[in-house]
This record gives structure tokens, sequence and C-alpha cells, in this order.
């Protein structure tokens, strides 16, 4: 796809006012002392598997409302840590999957734990476990619109306050090292990290991968393409629901949480991209409430930088572990 959004260097400086609701931050306090309140210990389970140099967990947590959330967990064979521990978050659509399909940070010498994403992991990949067990009012086809009218209801205060509790649950392993945990993912999993890294505190770093989510008002009118493009068919059918519906998405706007985040970031853009258009990547980076490197791939589309940007997010994780 040739670029379509702002030139390159108008992107590099794109910092537009987001509307943010405001009881922002009392939103968040609030829904996450509920959930922790109600949160129960992890629970571990060794599996068999082919795998020789990596340990394999099969995890449940406690995430939003006390919900089971299921996860992976990762460790190198043998190493007694405590470890320095990436938490994972998936894309749109995604599961679990299975453990063998994810080796990089276990290999790498970390602790890796990956999220399953409630109600998800029947679109692509190898599937997912964890249920939604909440229901909506209406909505379109997917997770975009799910309880949209009213932000106490939408689905992303679940997958989001999942996200903050699965940094919670891990730090109270063993062989974690609770004040070296970061958070990285691509696409959707790289706005539920930003989430993350906004709504939890002491984390060593942030690596979001061409983020979702972010700069809702922007995206829907720069991009035809899904998973944004399904708040279009909402709208388009919910003719007078317009400013309720970005009222709700307020606060899970990546750009709105970006200026709440602190860790150090490594982001990623893609200039071609057509389905997380570059100025809202820009727009949520350059909000970032601490530094934040970000990456340009010049040439591509939705699929970055992929196993290169791997290599980019270990290189910079291992120097502010060095730091």
């Amino acid at each position: 796809m040739p670029r379509f959004d702002l030139p390159a260097p108008e992107l590099r400086s794109y910092r537009p006012e987001v509307a943010e609701p405001a009881d922002f931050d009392d939103f968040w306090e609030q829904t996450l002392a509920e959930s922790r309140a109600l949160a129960q210990p992890i629970q571990l389970r060794r599996i068999d598997s082919p795998l020789q140099a990596v340990e394999v967990y099969d995890v449940t947590f406690s995430g939003f409302g006390g919900d089971p959330i299921g996860g992976w967990l990762l460790l190198p064979t043998g190493a007694e840590g405590p470890l320095p521990t990436v938490v994972e978050f998936n894309g749109y659509g995604g599961g679990r999957g299975l453990p063998h399909e994810r080796l990089g940070w276990a290999a790498a010498g970390y602790a890796h734990f990956f999220m399953d994403t409630r109600g998800q992991g029947s679109g692509w990949g190898t599937g997912g476990v964890t249920a939604d067990p909440h229901g909506s009012g209406p909505a379109t086809p997917g997770y975009m619109t799910r309880g949209i009218e009213d932000p106490h209801d939408y689905y992303y205060r679940r997958v989001y306050t999942d996200a903050v509790l699965a940094i919670d649950a891990v730090r109270t392993l063993d062989r974690i090292d609770s004040a070296r945990v970061a958070v990285c993912g691509g696409s959707q999993g790289g706005g539920i990290a930003i989430a993350a890294a906004a709504l939890s505190s002491g984390l060593i770093a942030a690596m979001p991968d061409v983020p979702f989510l972010c700069h809702f008002e922007r995206s829907v009118g720069l991009t035809d393409r899904d998973p944004y493009n399904e708040i279009v068919r909402y709208l388009s059918v919910h003719r007078d629901a317009a400013e309720r519906t970005f009222a709700t998405l307020s606060y899970f706007d990546g750009v709105n949480l970006a200026r709440r985040a602190t860790a150090p970031a490594l982001f990623s853009v893609a200039l071609m991209d057509p389905v997380c258009p570059p100025s809202t990547v820009y727009a949520a980076r350059n909000h970032w409430g601490g530094s934040a490197d970000i990456v340009e791939y010049a040439f591509n589309e939705h699929e970055g930088g992929l196993g290169l940007q791997w290599q980019k997010q270990a290189a910079f994780l291992a120097e502010q572990l060095a730091g």
C-alpha cells in the first residue's frame, strides 16, 4: 500500500490533543482496586513438552472481576532465578497458542509469560483457552464495540485489567525478579502493553510494536481496515451514538495511557501500515511520559519489522538491564 498518512517529518513531531475524561485516573484506580480485591494466588502446572531447553508451565491467574485467565510461562531449563521477565500480549483475534511457538525470550535467558486474551483465540493461530463471561449490549462482530455504550462495560476495560493483574501475579513467583519486568506485544498486544505500562508501576521497559488502540478518532476516520472499521460499521447503524462512543473510547485510548507511562520504551511503526496508521502510533509515542525511542519501517505494512524488530527489542532490553 502506498503511504497515505502524514509525511515522515510531520509524523515525528505529531503530538495531537486527544480528549481525556476528567475522571480518567479515578476510573482506572477503582477498576484495578476492585479486581485486585478478588484476586486469587496464581496457579502453575508444569507440563510435559518435547522442549529440552525450556520449562513450560500452564498458568491461570485472576484477571478482571476475579475471572480466570490463562497463559504460558516459559523458563530456561535449570535457571534458578530470580530472572528478568518479559510479559507479552497478543494480537487481535489470537490466543496463547502452543508454547513452542514463542521461544525467543526464554532462549535469551528471560522468564517469558504470554497472556491469553479473554474471549479471543479463534481468529488465527492455534487457539486460546480463556472465556469472557461478560455480556454486552448491541455490538458489531468482533471485540471493538462490545459494551461500548458505557466505559464500565467496555471489553477493553476487562482486557487491560487482565494485563495489569498478569504483571501482579507473575511478580509473586519465586523465580521472577519483580523489579525487572518488561512488557511487549504487537498490534493489539502493543496497545495492551501501553496500557499495562501506564497502569502498572516499576516496569523496567515497554516495547509496543506497531500498536493498535491509539488515537481512536483519527484511526476510524483514516483507515478502512478492521479492527478499527468495526467502529465505523457500528456508527453507520447507530447514527446518533458517535459522541457516546468516543467518550467511552477515551478511557482506553493509548495516547491518554501513554501520558502516564514512565518506563523506558521502544516503539516500532510501519509507514505503509493501513491497519494502525503511523500517525496514531506516533501520537502515543510522542505523548509517552518517559523516554521513548521508535524504529521506523519505511516500506512495510502492518507486519512491521518482525524478526528484525525482536532483535532490536532484545538489544534494547539488555541495555535497560545493564543500566
